[in-house]
């Protein structure tokens, strides 16, 4: 187990039977990166992991 899954079961158990927009995610992401401009890049990696098809991705 990555030290990363246990924030993404904590967002899948608190808020894993909400139904969310791409536009809330993306102002989340935004706000996310205003308050911790560090992690710009992980983050942009992240939206464009997300944006694109899944046949896309490079293994």
């Amino acid at each position: 187990m990555y030290f990363t899954d246990r924030g993404i079961e904590e967002l899948e158990n608190r808020r894993g039977e909400e139904e969310i927009t791409f536009a809330w995610l993306a102002d989340r992401l935004r706000a996310f990166v205003d308050t911790n401009p560090d992690f710009e890049t992980p983050i942009e990696r992240l939206a464009t992991f997300l944006a694109r098809d899944d046949d896309e991705i490079d293994d």
